[in-house]
Protein backbone atom coordinates (compact mmCIF):
# COMPACT_ATOMS: atom_id res chain seq x y z
CA UNK A 1 0.00 0.00 0.00
CA UNK A 2 1.35 3.70 -0.51
CA UNK A 3 4.81 2.02 -1.91
CA UNK A 4 5.88 5.46 -3.21
CA UNK A 5 5.04 7.55 -0.09
CA UNK A 6 6.01 4.58 1.93
CA UNK A 7 9.75 5.05 0.08
CA UNK A 8 10.05 8.60 0.36
CA UNK A 9 8.96 8.63 4.11
CA UNK A 10 12.01 5.86 4.77
CA UNK A 11 14.67 7.85 2.85
CA UNK A 12 13.54 10.99 4.81
CA UNK A 13 14.33 8.60 8.32
CA UNK A 14 17.42 8.26 6.60
CA UNK A 15 18.13 11.87 6.48
CA UNK A 16 17.62 12.45 10.08
CA UNK A 17 20.06 10.18 10.80
CA UNK A 18 22.24 11.47 8.39
CA UNK A 19 22.22 15.26 9.29
CA UNK A 20 22.17 13.82 13.16
CA UNK A 21 18.91 15.04 14.47
CA UNK A 22 17.33 11.96 16.34
CA UNK A 23 19.18 9.78 18.65
CA UNK A 24 18.48 6.35 18.63
CA UNK A 25 14.78 5.53 18.10
CA UNK A 26 13.05 9.28 18.83
CA UNK A 27 12.07 10.98 16.17
CA UNK A 28 9.59 10.36 13.41
CA UNK A 29 8.60 11.43 9.75
CA UNK A 30 4.95 11.03 7.95
CA UNK A 31 3.51 11.84 4.67
CA UNK A 32 0.04 11.98 3.78
CA UNK A 33 -1.50 10.63 0.54
CA UNK A 34 -2.83 13.58 -1.14
CA UNK A 35 -5.70 11.32 -2.84
CA UNK A 36 -6.39 8.52 0.01
CA UNK A 37 -5.83 10.89 2.55
CA UNK A 38 -3.90 8.15 4.40
CA UNK A 39 -0.98 8.58 5.97
CA UNK A 40 2.56 6.80 6.25
CA UNK A 41 4.29 7.22 9.53
CA UNK A 42 7.19 5.83 11.77
CA UNK A 43 6.31 2.61 14.15
CA UNK A 44 6.98 3.18 17.75
CA UNK A 45 10.37 2.04 19.26
CA UNK A 46 12.16 0.67 16.08
CA UNK A 47 15.73 1.88 15.76
CA UNK A 48 16.63 3.21 12.29
CA UNK A 49 18.95 0.73 11.51
CA UNK A 50 16.12 -1.85 11.30
CA UNK A 51 13.74 0.42 9.37
CA UNK A 52 12.33 -0.78 6.27
CA UNK A 53 9.76 0.57 3.64
CA UNK A 54 7.36 -2.66 4.68
CA UNK A 55 7.96 -1.58 8.28
CA UNK A 56 6.03 1.61 8.27
CA UNK A 57 2.52 1.61 9.63
CA UNK A 58 -0.50 3.35 7.43
CA UNK A 59 -2.96 5.00 9.62
CA UNK A 60 -6.43 6.79 8.27
CA UNK A 61 -6.80 10.60 9.82
CA UNK A 62 -8.41 9.15 12.44
CA UNK A 63 -5.53 7.00 13.35
CA UNK A 64 -7.21 3.71 12.72
CA UNK A 65 -4.27 1.36 11.21
CA UNK A 66 -5.13 0.09 7.60
CA UNK A 67 -1.62 -1.29 7.24
CA UNK A 68 1.40 -2.80 8.83
CA UNK A 69 1.70 -4.99 12.14
CA UNK A 70 3.52 -2.63 14.21
CA UNK A 71 2.40 0.28 16.71
CA UNK A 72 2.44 3.74 15.03
CA UNK A 73 4.69 5.99 16.41
CA UNK A 74 3.39 7.61 19.81
CA UNK A 75 3.33 11.08 18.04
CA UNK A 76 0.85 9.99 15.70
CA UNK A 77 -2.46 11.73 17.09
CA UNK A 78 0.08 15.07 16.61
CA UNK A 79 0.93 14.27 13.24
CA UNK A 80 -3.01 13.60 12.26
CA UNK A 81 -4.16 16.89 14.54
CA UNK A 82 -1.64 18.45 12.10
CA UNK A 83 -2.72 17.10 8.50
CA UNK A 84 -6.78 17.26 9.74
CA UNK A 85 -6.36 21.01 10.12
CA UNK A 86 -4.16 21.33 7.13
CA UNK A 87 -5.01 20.12 3.89
CA UNK A 88 -2.01 21.82 2.24
CA UNK A 89 0.48 19.86 4.33
CA UNK A 90 1.56 16.42 2.93
CA UNK A 91 4.82 16.42 5.49
CA UNK A 92 5.36 16.28 9.13
CA UNK A 93 8.47 15.72 10.39
CA UNK A 94 9.21 15.73 14.40
CA UNK A 95 13.10 15.67 15.73
CA UNK A 96 15.00 15.84 18.78
CA UNK A 97 17.88 17.86 17.09
CA UNK A 98 20.18 19.17 19.93
CA UNK A 99 20.81 23.00 19.00
CA UNK A 100 17.04 23.41 18.00
CA UNK A 101 15.81 21.48 21.05
CA UNK A 102 18.38 23.68 23.19
CA UNK A 103 16.64 26.48 22.07
CA UNK A 104 12.83 24.63 22.63
CA UNK A 105 14.62 23.68 26.00
CA UNK A 106 14.56 27.52 27.37
CA UNK A 107 11.55 28.40 25.68
CA UNK A 108 13.56 30.82 23.36
CA UNK A 109 12.57 31.31 19.72
CA UNK A 110 15.12 32.07 17.33
CA UNK A 111 15.41 35.16 15.29
CA UNK A 112 16.15 35.77 12.21
CA UNK A 113 19.71 36.94 12.01
CA UNK A 114 21.02 34.67 8.57
CA UNK A 115 20.35 35.21 5.11
CA UNK A 116 19.74 31.78 5.01
CA UNK A 117 17.43 31.51 7.33
CA UNK A 118 15.29 34.65 5.83
CA UNK A 119 15.44 32.46 2.35
CA UNK A 120 14.18 29.52 3.84
CA UNK A 121 11.54 30.78 6.53
CA UNK A 122 11.02 34.38 6.34
CA UNK A 123 10.21 34.41 9.76
CA UNK A 124 12.15 33.70 13.48
CA UNK A 125 11.06 30.39 14.59
CA UNK A 126 8.57 30.57 17.26
CA UNK A 127 8.67 28.33 21.00
CA UNK A 128 5.13 26.87 21.36
CA UNK A 129 3.94 26.36 24.60
CA UNK A 130 4.63 22.96 26.68
CA UNK A 131 2.33 19.93 25.39
CA UNK A 132 2.03 16.42 26.66
CA UNK A 133 3.04 13.68 24.59
CA UNK A 134 0.37 11.12 23.56
CA UNK A 135 -2.37 12.85 22.67
CA UNK A 136 -3.02 15.59 19.92
CA UNK A 137 -2.06 18.16 22.38
CA UNK A 138 1.31 18.73 20.63
CA UNK A 139 -0.55 19.12 17.25
CA UNK A 140 -3.11 21.83 18.52
CA UNK A 141 -0.53 23.69 19.98
CA UNK A 142 1.94 23.51 16.33
CA UNK A 143 -1.09 24.76 14.86
CA UNK A 144 -1.15 27.68 17.50
CA UNK A 145 1.85 28.93 16.04
CA UNK A 146 2.76 27.76 12.48
CA UNK A 147 2.26 30.85 10.35
CA UNK A 148 5.21 31.73 7.58
CA UNK A 149 8.02 29.44 9.66
CA UNK A 150 7.69 26.15 8.46
CA UNK A 151 9.14 24.83 11.94
CA UNK A 152 8.04 25.70 15.40
CA UNK A 153 10.17 24.68 18.90
CA UNK A 154 8.27 22.64 21.36
CA UNK A 155 8.74 24.23 24.84
CA UNK A 156 10.75 21.02 26.47
CA UNK A 157 10.18 18.86 24.14
CA UNK A 158 11.84 19.24 20.73
CA UNK A 159 11.00 20.41 16.94
CA UNK A 160 7.96 20.09 14.63
CA UNK A 161 8.64 20.71 10.82
CA UNK A 162 6.08 20.55 8.35
CA UNK A 163 5.80 20.97 4.32
CA UNK A 164 3.91 19.75 1.27
CA UNK A 165 5.80 16.72 1.07
CA UNK A 166 8.11 14.55 3.87
CA UNK A 167 10.91 15.67 1.65
CA UNK A 168 10.47 19.46 1.85
CA UNK A 169 9.37 18.80 5.70
CA UNK A 170 12.87 17.42 6.66
CA UNK A 171 14.85 19.92 4.74
CA UNK A 172 13.08 22.34 7.00
CA UNK A 173 14.11 20.47 10.00
CA UNK A 174 17.93 20.65 8.83
CA UNK A 175 18.04 23.84 8.16
CA UNK A 176 15.98 24.58 11.19
CA UNK A 177 19.28 22.77 13.12
CA UNK A 178 21.43 24.82 10.96
CA UNK A 179 20.36 28.00 11.77
CA UNK A 180 19.94 26.98 15.87
CA UNK A 181 23.70 26.07 15.75
CA UNK A 182 24.94 29.17 13.68
CA UNK A 183 22.92 31.49 15.87
CA UNK A 184 24.11 29.76 19.35
CA UNK A 185 27.44 30.07 17.90
CA UNK A 186 26.71 33.32 17.25
CA UNK A 187 25.77 34.81 20.91
CA UNK A 188 29.10 33.19 22.18
CA UNK A 189 30.42 36.48 20.25
CA UNK A 190 28.24 38.73 21.02
CA UNK A 191 24.43 39.69 20.68
CA UNK A 192 23.50 38.77 16.92
CA UNK A 193 20.85 41.81 15.64
CA UNK A 194 18.04 40.73 14.05
CA UNK A 195 17.52 41.57 10.01
CA UNK A 196 14.95 43.66 9.55
CA UNK A 197 11.13 42.81 8.72
CA UNK A 198 11.65 44.50 5.29
CA UNK A 199 15.03 43.00 4.53
CA UNK A 200 13.59 39.06 5.38
CA UNK A 201 10.54 39.46 3.54
CA UNK A 202 12.53 41.03 0.18
CA UNK A 203 15.22 37.85 0.27
CA UNK A 204 12.26 35.17 1.20
CA UNK A 205 10.64 36.73 -1.84
CA UNK A 206 13.77 36.57 -3.97
CA UNK A 207 15.09 33.22 -2.58
CA UNK A 208 11.21 32.00 -3.96
CA UNK A 209 10.97 33.49 -7.53
CA UNK A 210 14.59 32.87 -8.02
CA UNK A 211 16.58 30.27 -6.34
CA UNK A 212 17.18 26.87 -7.67
CA UNK A 213 16.22 25.48 -11.38
CA UNK A 214 12.97 26.49 -13.28
CA UNK A 215 10.97 23.26 -12.32
CA UNK A 216 12.93 21.80 -10.28
CA UNK A 217 13.42 21.41 -6.06
CA UNK A 218 14.49 24.16 -4.16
Amino acid sequence: MLAALRDEVYRMHGELVRHQLISWTSGNVSGRDPETGLVVIKPSGVRYDDLRPEALVVVTLDGAVVDGTLAPSVDTASHLCIYRARADLRGVVHTHSPYATAFAAVERAIPVCLTSMADEFGAPIPCAAYAPVGTDAIGQEVLRWLGESPVVLLAHHGVIAVGPSPTAATKAAVMAEDAARIYYLATQLGQPDALPADEVARARRFHIEHYGQPGGAR
